[in-house]
């Protein structure tokens, strides 16, 4: 297995992170002696933030039901006496002006219902992650995202934005895959309005990882150079 305890120093190192990346994978069963998710969360992406606080444990799918919208794009069905809830979040959602009905069909969605989903701090997965969170300021994991076009890792130009959950389906479907959040998930997670999300298929992050250095490298010669050039042609 791959030492992601190397890769997460190196980008915390590289990239100044403030949180820790979160690895995720989504299998039929949980891993030996991993824990399984004890309490209720608001949620999905709750988990993201106790897995970047430190802890390491699987979820199922009723750990899920809280949030309809993070239950359809995880492909998990609500059961039969709360199958209204996600009718009526969207009404409020679409009443309200946050979404128009018809963009919810072009929300990403997991292919198929994971059995279990499991996540950790990247250094601490137990398993090889189907997806790898990061959150930083723009002009950081922008670097990430530079690194990625260097590797070779299929980068989607758009940048998405609610649900922040879709990013998940997406990156495993297109390649990395950056997002501005939504509110529900800054509310759940406490990340800052000055930071985004870059997420990345876990697959490709050990090359990404091998370019950062060398992208965080280039982009401090290209400051000085740009600095320079600023100094001697802006004429404000």
């Amino acid at each position: 297995m791959t030492d992601y305890r190397i890769i997460e120093a190196r980008l915390a190192d590289t990239l100044g992170l403030p949180r820790r990346p979160v690895a995720v994978t989504f299998r039929e069963t949980p891993p030996v002696g991993v824990p399984k998710f004890t309490g209720t969360e608001p949620s999905g992406c709750s988990f993201w933030r106790i897995a970047a606080g430190g802890r390491t444990f699987y979820t199922v799918a009723s750990d899920h039901y809280n949030c309809p919208i993070g239950s359809y794009t995880h492909h998990l069905a609500l059961p039969h006496d709360r199958s209204q809830e996600l009718d009526q979040t969207l009404s409020l959602m679409a009443g309200i002006g946050y979404i128009k009905m018809e963009e919810v069909p072009r929300i990403p969605r997991l292919p198929r219902p994971p059995g279990v989903v499991i996540y950790a701090p990247l250094a601490d997965t137990p398993v090889e992650p189907d997806v790898v969170l990061f959150t930083g300021r723009p002009g950081r994991v922008m670097l990430l995202h530079e690194a990625a076009v260097r590797a070779g890792v299929r980068a989607q130009v758009p940048l998405w934005g609610r649900p922040t959950c879709m990013a998940l389906p997406a990156a495993l479907a297109d390649g990395i895959v950056a997002s501005t959040g939504c509110i529900g998930n800054r509310v759940y997670t406490d990340v800052g309005e000055d930071e985004l999300y870059v997420t990345v298929p876990g697959k490709d992050l050990p090359r990404i990882a091998e370019e950062a250095q060398t992208i965080a490298s280039a982009n401090a010669k290209l400051a000085e150079y740009h600095r320079g050039r600023r100094a001697t042609l802006a004429t404000e």
